[in-house]
């Protein structure tokens, strides 16, 4: 994999296949900041919660609430996080402080979760955030299968709403009335993302070195492609362990930004659509093949463009990775397709409302997700997520 460029400073533009681009993209255009306060609420509360429970299930919260909020369900979301309650513990004891000199030493330590939190809220609160994003983006990527990909996909909902925050752009006001101001209030949400690169340092955890597979030239192709792992038992890490080979995207070869993004954009879609069809497999790790791309397509906008390329590798690793950790075998007991989603035709924001009501956190995220891709394809994988995961409500 080709390394990143990093160092300290954030230039204004960078040259890519000898052109001068700008730096960073512009926030998609339909970015939307939440001015009812619901979220800030929702993160104050979560903030004295570690990210993990019982030593390695991810905490899901934060990326919920900001799913439920960015969606149009902020009236659910601390009963939501009333219900999420039993499943979050304390912020584990401090280990040892990490600093700028000793970090190398200290990344992918799983005892340094709390001491790594807390040099990313320092970090955030004396520089701009694009400028630590910039700084630890190359550092923290190689490692994105830590965590199960949920550090990567808890930073790719803070870099979202932070992007909101920045078009200013107006929104509704809140049905109680709650405070409406033009200001974006970044408080807590500079702080959901100190929180989301502390996490992704601790468990940085970078895939084994793989050998390369067949040519393919689509990414629907691509996952198709992928091998199951020969032992499908056991936690990620086991399966992870067993990877040996993915396939040759040959859109992963690009160095040009703008087709690296494009076939980002075709990857989460193709995860999205595969999951109708794969679901069944494993419903809740499954997800993950979509949500942790794209993650890392939501943050690109934040991102030096000369980064978007690499950015898009790892992202088809991740995807990769998960996809042949938990596909389902063709001797599975309900084959893939066939089983229809329920439901019917329904639009994205009905949908929306269903994963709101069901409550399932990974369910919340991947049709969260199926609605950036859009169309019915993406809309029938919402709903296979809807009937496949375990409602909580």
């Amino acid at each position: 994999m080709t390394p990143l460029p990093h160092g300290p400073g954030t230039p204004e533009s960078t040259t890519v296949n000898g052109t001068t681009a700008p730096l960073h993209d512009e926030p998609p255009a339909d970015s939307a900041p939440d001015r009812s306060g619901t979220l800030d609420e929702a993160l104050e509360r979560l903030h004295a919660s570690g990210p993990e429970r019982l030593g390695w299930l991810s905490n899901h919260a934060p990326m919920a609430v900001e799913a439920l909020v960015r969606g149009g369900q902020a009236q659910v979301v601390h009963r939501w996080l009333d219900a999420y309650r039993d499943r979050l513990e304390d912020m584990p004891a401090s280990y040892a402080r990490v600093t700028g000199d000793n970090w190398p030493q200290a990344l992918g330590d799983p005892r340094r979760i709390t001491d790594w939190t807390d040099f990313f809220v320092r970090e955030c609160a004396e520089r701009p955030w694009r400028a630590v994003l910039a700084e630890w983006w190359p550092r923290l990527l190689p490692g994105i299968a830590g965590g199960a990909t949920h550090p990567a996909i808890r930073v790719g909902h803070a870099v979202r709403t932070l992007l909101a925050d920045e078009t200013g752009a107006p929104s509704a006001p809140s049905a109680t009335g709650a405070r409406t101001t033009t200001e974006p209030a970044t408080g807590p949400r500079l702080v959901e993302l100190a929180h989301g690169l502390g996490y992704w340092a601790a468990r940085h955890q970078p895939l084994p070195a793989l050998a390369t597979g067949r040519s393919v030239t689509t990414a629907p192709a691509a996952l198709d492609a992928v091998p199951r792992v020969a032992r499908q038992d056991g936690g990620i890490k086991d399966r992870l362990a067993q990877l040996t080979a993915f396939p040759a995207w040959s859109a992963t070869a690009t160095t040009d930004p703008y087709e690296a993004r494009a076939a980002l954009t075709e990857l989460v879609a193709a995860a999205v659509h595969r999951y109708a069809t794969h679901g069944h497999g494993a419903p809740v790790m499954l997800v993950h093949a979509a949500t942790a791309p794209n993650a890392v397509l939501r943050t690109l906008p934040a991102l030096p463009q000369a980064w978007w390329p690499v950015s898009l590798a790892t992202a088809w690793a991740a995807s990769a990775a998960v996809t042949a950790a938990y596909s389902p075998g063709s001797t599975d007991p309900h084959p893939a397709g066939t089983a229809a989603p329920s439901g019917g035709a329904a639009t994205a924001a009905e949908l929306f409302a269903r994963a709101a009501a069901h409550g399932d956190d990974h369910t919340i995220k991947f049709v969260d997700t199926a609605i950036d891709v859009g169309g019915p394809l993406a809309l029938a994988a919402a709903r296979r997520a809807i009937d496949l995961n375990e409602p909580v409500f």
